[in-house]
């Protein structure tokens, strides 16, 4: 897949993907890679910036199988930004469809 393509959208994925339940960084890593093949390192400078930027918050909680797991956790901010980066990628994706001629599933 064009590498350009993936950069628009992890922001997008990451903070969709946390809107279902909180999660830690490598599972996070481990399942967009399985879908959109990215390498597993591309997620943490993006939690990091989400996280700068106030959209994220991060907790630590005990692991079964090792140290303790930093979960990242969508914020007010975070879920704001969401939904505005939902709609626009509707009507992007949309507008590029009707170009390339998209009835693609």
């Amino acid at each position: 897949m064009n590498v350009q393509f993936k950069k628009g959208v992890l922001d997008l994925c990451v903070l969709s993907m946390l809107k279902e339940s909180d999660q830690y960084g490598y599972e996070l890593a481990n399942t967009l890679s399985e879908i959109i093949q990215i390498s597993d390192g591309t997620v943490y400078p993006i939690l990091r910036k989400l996280a700068t930027d106030g959209m994220v918050t991060t907790y630590l909680q005990e692991s079964q199988s090792g140290p303790p797991r930093k979960y990242y956790r969508l914020t007010g901010l975070g879920k704001r930004t969401l939904v505005s980066l939902q709609q626009e990628w509707l009507t992007f994706s949309k507008s590029v469809n009707q170009i390339v001629g998209g009835d693609i599933q």
